[in-house]
Protein backbone atom coordinates (compact mmCIF):
# COMPACT_ATOMS: atom_id res chain seq x y z
CA UNK A 1 0.00 0.00 0.00
CA UNK A 2 1.43 3.39 -0.97
CA UNK A 3 0.12 6.32 1.04
CA UNK A 4 -1.03 6.26 4.68
CA UNK A 5 -4.06 8.52 4.39
CA UNK A 6 -7.64 7.26 4.81
CA UNK A 7 -7.70 5.43 1.45
CA UNK A 8 -4.36 3.68 1.94
CA UNK A 9 -5.09 2.80 5.55
CA UNK A 10 -8.46 1.33 4.58
CA UNK A 11 -6.90 -0.72 1.77
CA UNK A 12 -4.26 -2.02 4.18
CA UNK A 13 -6.97 -2.88 6.72
CA UNK A 14 -9.02 -4.88 4.21
CA UNK A 15 -6.09 -6.77 2.71
CA UNK A 16 -4.47 -7.55 6.07
CA UNK A 17 -7.83 -8.86 7.33
CA UNK A 18 -7.74 -11.32 4.39
CA UNK A 19 -4.53 -12.79 5.82
CA UNK A 20 -1.97 -11.24 3.46
CA UNK A 21 1.25 -9.62 4.62
CA UNK A 22 1.07 -5.88 4.04
CA UNK A 23 3.70 -3.18 3.82
CA UNK A 24 2.35 0.36 4.08
CA UNK A 25 4.73 2.90 2.53
CA UNK A 26 4.33 6.56 3.51
CA UNK A 27 6.42 9.42 2.12
CA UNK A 28 6.07 11.60 5.22
CA UNK A 29 7.65 11.00 8.65
CA UNK A 30 4.30 9.89 10.10
CA UNK A 31 0.97 8.58 8.76
CA UNK A 32 -2.33 10.37 8.33
CA UNK A 33 -1.05 13.95 8.37
CA UNK A 34 -3.82 15.44 6.23
CA UNK A 35 -6.36 13.32 8.13
CA UNK A 36 -5.13 14.83 11.40
CA UNK A 37 -5.23 18.34 9.97
CA UNK A 38 -8.81 17.80 8.81
CA UNK A 39 -9.74 16.98 12.40
CA UNK A 40 -8.28 20.09 14.00
CA UNK A 41 -11.64 21.86 14.03
CA UNK A 42 -13.68 18.67 14.40
CA UNK A 43 -13.34 15.53 12.28
CA UNK A 44 -16.38 15.38 10.00
CA UNK A 45 -16.27 11.76 8.82
CA UNK A 46 -19.51 11.55 6.83
CA UNK A 47 -22.98 13.03 6.27
CA UNK A 48 -26.14 11.30 7.48
CA UNK A 49 -28.69 11.77 4.69
CA UNK A 50 -30.59 9.83 2.06
CA UNK A 51 -28.62 7.83 -0.49
CA UNK A 52 -29.80 10.04 -3.35
CA UNK A 53 -28.81 13.25 -1.57
CA UNK A 54 -25.48 11.75 -0.55
CA UNK A 55 -24.58 10.61 -4.08
CA UNK A 56 -25.68 13.96 -5.52
CA UNK A 57 -22.77 15.59 -3.69
CA UNK A 58 -20.36 13.68 -5.97
CA UNK A 59 -22.09 14.57 -9.23
CA UNK A 60 -21.18 13.79 -11.89
CA UNK A 61 -20.52 10.47 -10.15
CA UNK A 62 -18.87 7.68 -12.20
CA UNK A 63 -20.65 4.33 -11.85
CA UNK A 64 -17.57 2.74 -10.25
CA UNK A 65 -17.43 5.41 -7.56
CA UNK A 66 -21.20 5.24 -7.03
CA UNK A 67 -21.02 1.50 -6.45
CA UNK A 68 -18.20 1.94 -3.91
CA UNK A 69 -20.17 4.62 -2.05
CA UNK A 70 -23.32 2.51 -1.99
CA UNK A 71 -21.37 -0.35 -0.42
CA UNK A 72 -19.57 1.86 2.09
CA UNK A 73 -21.63 4.96 2.75
CA UNK A 74 -22.58 6.95 5.84
CA UNK A 75 -23.99 4.03 7.85
CA UNK A 76 -20.90 1.91 7.20
CA UNK A 77 -18.53 4.78 8.05
CA UNK A 78 -20.29 5.28 11.39
CA UNK A 79 -20.10 1.54 12.11
CA UNK A 80 -16.39 1.54 11.19
CA UNK A 81 -15.69 4.36 13.64
CA UNK A 82 -17.59 2.59 16.43
CA UNK A 83 -15.70 -0.61 15.66
CA UNK A 84 -12.50 1.30 16.38
CA UNK A 85 -13.90 2.36 19.75
CA UNK A 86 -14.86 5.87 18.63
CA UNK A 87 -18.54 6.61 19.18
CA UNK A 88 -20.10 9.17 16.84
CA UNK A 89 -22.84 11.77 16.94
CA UNK A 90 -24.82 13.54 14.24
CA UNK A 91 -25.12 17.33 14.29
CA UNK A 92 -28.22 19.29 13.34
CA UNK A 93 -26.91 19.67 9.78
CA UNK A 94 -26.50 15.91 9.39
CA UNK A 95 -22.74 16.04 9.66
CA UNK A 96 -21.26 13.13 11.61
CA UNK A 97 -18.36 13.50 14.06
CA UNK A 98 -16.58 11.23 16.53
CA UNK A 99 -17.59 12.14 20.07
CA UNK A 100 -13.92 12.93 20.73
CA UNK A 101 -14.13 15.37 17.75
CA UNK A 102 -10.41 15.04 16.98
CA UNK A 103 -8.86 12.68 14.44
CA UNK A 104 -5.99 11.54 16.65
CA UNK A 105 -7.90 8.98 18.83
CA UNK A 106 -9.40 7.39 15.73
CA UNK A 107 -6.06 7.26 13.93
CA UNK A 108 -4.29 5.78 16.96
CA UNK A 109 -6.90 3.03 17.29
CA UNK A 110 -6.70 2.31 13.57
CA UNK A 111 -2.90 2.06 13.56
CA UNK A 112 -3.01 -0.26 16.58
CA UNK A 113 -5.43 -2.54 14.74
CA UNK A 114 -3.24 -2.53 11.64
CA UNK A 115 -0.16 -3.30 13.72
CA UNK A 116 -1.94 -6.19 15.42
CA UNK A 117 -2.85 -7.53 11.95
CA UNK A 118 0.84 -7.56 11.00
CA UNK A 119 0.91 -4.46 8.78
CA UNK A 120 4.43 -3.03 8.50
CA UNK A 121 4.53 0.76 8.31
CA UNK A 122 7.49 2.29 6.47
CA UNK A 123 7.76 6.06 6.77
CA UNK A 124 9.87 8.33 4.57
CA UNK A 125 9.39 5.87 1.73
CA UNK A 126 8.60 7.93 -1.36
CA UNK A 127 7.19 6.19 -4.43
CA UNK A 128 9.26 7.02 -7.52
CA UNK A 129 7.29 5.21 -10.18
CA UNK A 130 7.34 1.89 -12.03
CA UNK A 131 10.22 -0.12 -13.39
CA UNK A 132 8.49 -2.79 -15.41
CA UNK A 133 6.29 -4.68 -12.95
CA UNK A 134 8.16 -3.33 -9.91
CA UNK A 135 7.64 -0.16 -7.87
CA UNK A 136 10.62 2.00 -6.97
CA UNK A 137 10.97 3.82 -3.65
CA UNK A 138 13.43 6.37 -2.30
CA UNK A 139 13.99 5.53 1.37
CA UNK A 140 16.36 6.70 4.14
CA UNK A 141 18.39 3.56 3.43
CA UNK A 142 18.61 4.10 -0.30
CA UNK A 143 16.61 2.97 -3.31
CA UNK A 144 14.24 0.02 -2.83
CA UNK A 145 12.54 -2.03 -5.53
CA UNK A 146 9.43 -4.05 -4.64
CA UNK A 147 7.39 -6.48 -6.72
CA UNK A 148 4.38 -7.39 -4.57
CA UNK A 149 1.39 -9.46 -5.63
CA UNK A 150 -0.86 -6.44 -5.01
CA UNK A 151 -0.09 -2.72 -5.07
CA UNK A 152 -2.66 -0.11 -4.05
CA UNK A 153 -1.65 3.47 -4.77
CA UNK A 154 -3.31 6.07 -2.55
CA UNK A 155 -1.00 9.09 -2.69
CA UNK A 156 -3.61 11.83 -2.59
CA UNK A 157 -4.24 14.76 -4.89
CA UNK A 158 -2.21 17.92 -5.38
CA UNK A 159 -3.03 20.12 -2.40
CA UNK A 160 -1.36 20.57 0.98
CA UNK A 161 2.07 19.43 -0.19
CA UNK A 162 3.50 20.08 3.27
CA UNK A 163 1.31 17.22 4.47
CA UNK A 164 2.32 14.87 1.68
CA UNK A 165 -0.19 15.47 -1.14
CA UNK A 166 1.82 17.13 -3.88
CA UNK A 167 0.62 15.30 -7.00
CA UNK A 168 4.21 14.46 -7.98
CA UNK A 169 3.13 10.91 -8.80
CA UNK A 170 1.25 12.17 -11.89
CA UNK A 171 4.47 12.17 -13.92
CA UNK A 172 4.42 8.37 -13.94
CA UNK A 173 1.08 8.29 -15.77
CA UNK A 174 1.62 10.19 -18.99
CA UNK A 175 -1.69 11.06 -20.65
CA UNK A 176 -3.77 9.28 -18.01
CA UNK A 177 -4.22 12.14 -15.54
CA UNK A 178 -6.91 14.82 -15.79
CA UNK A 179 -5.34 18.20 -14.92
CA UNK A 180 -5.49 19.11 -11.25
CA UNK A 181 -7.67 22.03 -10.19
CA UNK A 182 -8.29 23.45 -6.72
CA UNK A 183 -11.45 22.31 -4.94
CA UNK A 184 -13.00 23.42 -1.66
CA UNK A 185 -10.79 26.48 -1.70
CA UNK A 186 -10.94 30.12 -0.68
CA UNK A 187 -11.10 33.06 -3.06
CA UNK A 188 -8.44 35.75 -3.41
CA UNK A 189 -9.44 39.33 -2.60
CA UNK A 190 -7.21 42.39 -2.47
CA UNK A 191 -8.79 44.35 0.38
CA UNK A 192 -8.75 48.09 0.77
CA UNK A 193 -7.51 49.67 4.00
CA UNK A 194 -11.08 50.00 5.28
CA UNK A 195 -11.24 46.22 5.77
CA UNK A 196 -8.19 46.02 8.04
CA UNK A 197 -10.21 46.10 11.32
CA UNK A 198 -12.32 43.18 10.08
CA UNK A 199 -9.59 40.76 9.00
CA UNK A 200 -9.97 37.40 10.70
CA UNK A 201 -13.64 37.95 11.56
CA UNK A 202 -16.52 35.67 10.53
CA UNK A 203 -19.42 36.71 8.34
CA UNK A 204 -22.45 34.82 9.65
CA UNK A 205 -26.01 34.17 8.52
CA UNK A 206 -25.62 34.78 4.81
CA UNK A 207 -26.44 32.96 1.60
CA UNK A 208 -23.85 32.67 -1.15
CA UNK A 209 -25.18 32.48 -4.70
CA UNK A 210 -23.11 31.17 -7.62
CA UNK A 211 -25.16 30.73 -10.77
CA UNK A 212 -28.16 28.53 -9.85
CA UNK A 213 -26.51 27.34 -6.62
CA UNK A 214 -27.52 28.98 -3.34
CA UNK A 215 -25.92 27.94 -0.04
CA UNK A 216 -26.66 29.18 3.47
CA UNK A 217 -23.54 29.37 5.60
CA UNK A 218 -20.78 31.58 6.86
CA UNK A 219 -17.22 32.45 5.93
CA UNK A 220 -14.16 34.25 7.27
CA UNK A 221 -12.47 37.40 6.04
CA UNK A 222 -8.78 36.55 5.86
CA UNK A 223 -5.83 38.73 4.92
CA UNK A 224 -5.79 37.01 1.53
CA UNK A 225 -9.51 36.84 0.75
CA UNK A 226 -12.52 34.85 1.91
CA UNK A 227 -12.57 31.25 3.07
CA UNK A 228 -14.60 28.85 5.18
CA UNK A 229 -17.51 26.48 4.78
CA UNK A 230 -19.87 28.82 2.95
CA UNK A 231 -17.24 29.70 0.37
CA UNK A 232 -16.10 26.10 -0.05
CA UNK A 233 -19.67 25.03 -0.78
CA UNK A 234 -19.90 27.25 -3.87
CA UNK A 235 -16.20 27.22 -4.83
CA UNK A 236 -16.62 24.65 -7.60
CA UNK A 237 -19.21 26.76 -9.42
CA UNK A 238 -17.12 29.91 -9.00
CA UNK A 239 -13.97 28.14 -10.18
CA UNK A 240 -15.87 27.06 -13.28
CA UNK A 241 -16.93 30.62 -14.08
CA UNK A 242 -20.15 31.40 -12.19
CA UNK A 243 -20.45 34.96 -10.80
CA UNK A 244 -20.71 35.17 -7.02
CA UNK A 245 -23.09 37.30 -4.99
CA UNK A 246 -24.01 37.31 -1.30
CA UNK A 247 -27.41 37.72 0.26
CA UNK A 248 -26.51 39.52 3.48
CA UNK A 249 -30.07 39.29 4.85
CA UNK A 250 -31.32 35.84 3.78
CA UNK A 251 -34.16 35.76 6.32
CA UNK A 252 -35.86 38.83 4.81
CA UNK A 253 -37.38 39.09 1.35
CA UNK A 254 -36.75 42.16 -0.78
CA UNK A 255 -39.95 44.11 0.15
CA UNK A 256 -39.44 43.48 3.88
CA UNK A 257 -35.81 44.59 3.70
CA UNK A 258 -36.72 47.68 1.69
CA UNK A 259 -39.37 48.60 4.26
CA UNK A 260 -36.88 48.21 7.08
CA UNK A 261 -34.35 50.45 5.34
CA UNK A 262 -36.99 53.11 4.66
CA UNK A 263 -37.66 53.54 8.36
CA UNK A 264 -34.56 55.71 8.46
CA UNK A 265 -35.00 59.18 7.02
CA UNK A 266 -32.91 60.52 4.11
CA UNK A 267 -30.72 62.51 6.49
CA UNK A 268 -29.45 59.34 8.20
CA UNK A 269 -25.99 58.24 7.08
CA UNK A 270 -25.52 55.02 5.11
CA UNK A 271 -23.60 53.50 8.02
CA UNK A 272 -26.49 54.13 10.41
CA UNK A 273 -29.07 52.96 7.86
CA UNK A 274 -27.24 49.65 7.51
CA UNK A 275 -26.89 49.29 11.26
CA UNK A 276 -30.56 50.01 11.88
CA UNK A 277 -31.48 47.52 9.16
CA UNK A 278 -29.70 44.81 11.14
CA UNK A 279 -26.29 44.54 9.50
CA UNK A 280 -23.36 44.04 11.85
CA UNK A 281 -20.15 46.04 11.28
CA UNK A 282 -18.52 43.28 9.20
CA UNK A 283 -21.41 43.03 6.76
CA UNK A 284 -21.67 46.83 6.58
CA UNK A 285 -17.96 46.99 5.72
CA UNK A 286 -18.45 44.49 2.88
CA UNK A 287 -21.23 46.66 1.47
CA UNK A 288 -18.88 49.64 1.45
CA UNK A 289 -16.08 47.49 -0.02
CA UNK A 290 -17.98 45.81 -2.84
CA UNK A 291 -21.10 47.91 -3.34
CA UNK A 292 -19.73 51.31 -4.30
CA UNK A 293 -21.01 53.45 -5.82
CA UNK A 294 -23.92 52.81 -3.45
CA UNK A 295 -27.35 53.08 -5.10
CA UNK A 296 -30.21 55.08 -3.53
CA UNK A 297 -32.16 51.84 -3.05
CA UNK A 298 -29.87 49.65 -0.97
CA UNK A 299 -32.21 46.66 -0.62
CA UNK A 300 -31.37 44.90 -3.93
CA UNK A 301 -27.67 45.39 -3.22
CA UNK A 302 -27.95 43.77 0.22
CA UNK A 303 -29.81 40.82 -1.30
CA UNK A 304 -27.20 40.32 -4.06
CA UNK A 305 -23.90 41.95 -3.12
CA UNK A 306 -21.40 41.21 -5.92
CA UNK A 307 -18.16 39.66 -4.66
CA UNK A 308 -15.13 41.23 -6.33
CA UNK A 309 -12.50 38.52 -6.18
CA UNK A 310 -9.40 37.49 -8.11
CA UNK A 311 -10.24 33.82 -8.46
CA UNK A 312 -9.34 30.76 -6.38
CA UNK A 313 -6.54 30.76 -3.87
CA UNK A 314 -3.47 28.71 -4.98
CA UNK A 315 -4.07 25.00 -5.38
CA UNK A 316 -1.67 24.08 -2.58
CA UNK A 317 -3.96 25.93 -0.14
CA UNK A 318 -7.07 24.07 -1.29
CA UNK A 319 -8.63 21.44 0.94
CA UNK A 320 -8.76 19.06 -2.01
CA UNK A 321 -8.31 18.93 -5.77
CA UNK A 322 -10.31 17.95 -8.80
CA UNK A 323 -8.54 15.91 -11.45
CA UNK A 324 -6.38 12.82 -11.14
CA UNK A 325 -6.27 9.40 -12.76
CA UNK A 326 -8.94 9.26 -15.44
CA UNK A 327 -11.56 6.55 -14.95
CA UNK A 328 -11.14 5.41 -18.55
CA UNK A 329 -7.54 4.43 -17.75
CA UNK A 330 -8.86 1.99 -15.13
CA UNK A 331 -10.86 -1.24 -15.03
CA UNK A 332 -12.79 -0.50 -11.90
CA UNK A 333 -9.91 0.55 -9.64
CA UNK A 334 -7.25 -1.50 -11.49
CA UNK A 335 -4.63 0.22 -13.66
CA UNK A 336 -4.92 -1.21 -17.17
CA UNK A 337 -1.23 -0.75 -17.91
CA UNK A 338 0.03 -2.29 -14.65
CA UNK A 339 -1.45 -5.68 -13.71
CA UNK A 340 -1.83 -6.14 -9.97
CA UNK A 341 -1.83 -2.38 -9.34
CA UNK A 342 -4.86 -0.41 -8.14
CA UNK A 343 -5.59 3.20 -7.24
CA UNK A 344 -7.82 4.81 -4.63
CA UNK A 345 -8.65 8.03 -2.83
CA UNK A 346 -7.91 11.51 -4.14
CA UNK A 347 -5.58 10.11 -6.80
CA UNK A 348 -8.73 9.38 -8.77
CA UNK A 349 -10.60 11.96 -10.84
CA UNK A 350 -13.56 12.76 -8.60
CA UNK A 351 -14.64 15.81 -6.65
CA UNK A 352 -16.83 16.26 -3.60
CA UNK A 353 -17.59 19.11 -1.21
CA UNK A 354 -16.51 19.24 2.39
CA UNK A 355 -18.99 18.02 4.97
CA UNK A 356 -17.86 14.40 5.35
CA UNK A 357 -18.03 13.54 1.66
CA UNK A 358 -14.27 13.69 1.07
CA UNK A 359 -13.34 11.32 3.88
CA UNK A 360 -16.16 8.91 3.05
CA UNK A 361 -15.08 8.88 -0.60
CA UNK A 362 -11.49 8.05 0.35
CA UNK A 363 -12.56 5.28 2.73
CA UNK A 364 -15.00 3.82 0.21
CA UNK A 365 -12.55 3.79 -2.70
CA UNK A 366 -9.72 2.39 -0.55
CA UNK A 367 -11.99 -0.45 0.51
CA UNK A 368 -13.29 -1.06 -3.02
CA UNK A 369 -9.80 -1.13 -4.54
CA UNK A 370 -8.64 -3.63 -1.93
CA UNK A 371 -11.65 -5.88 -2.44
CA UNK A 372 -11.16 -5.83 -6.21
CA UNK A 373 -7.48 -6.66 -5.74
CA UNK A 374 -8.34 -9.66 -3.56
CA UNK A 375 -10.98 -10.85 -6.04
CA UNK A 376 -8.51 -10.58 -8.95
CA UNK A 377 -5.87 -12.79 -7.31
Amino acid sequence: MVGAGPAGLMAADVIAAAGLRVTLAEAMPSPGRKFLMAGKSGLNITKAESTNDFLAAYAPCPSVLEAALCRFGPAEVMAWSRDLGQEVFTGTSGRVFPVAMKASPLLRAWLLRLGAAGVTLRTRWRWRGFDGTSSLFATPDGAVRLKPAITVLAMGGASWSRLGSDGAWAGAFDGQVAPFRPANMGLSVEWSARMTPHLGLPVKTVALIAGPQRERGEFVISTRGIEGGGVYAISRAVRDGAPLTIDLMPDLDLPALRARLQRSGPAVSVTNRLRRAGLDPVKAALVQEWGRPLPPDLAPLLKALPVRHDGPRPMDEAISTAGGLRWESLDGFALRDHPGCYAAGEMLDWEAPTGGYLITGCLATGRAAALQALADR
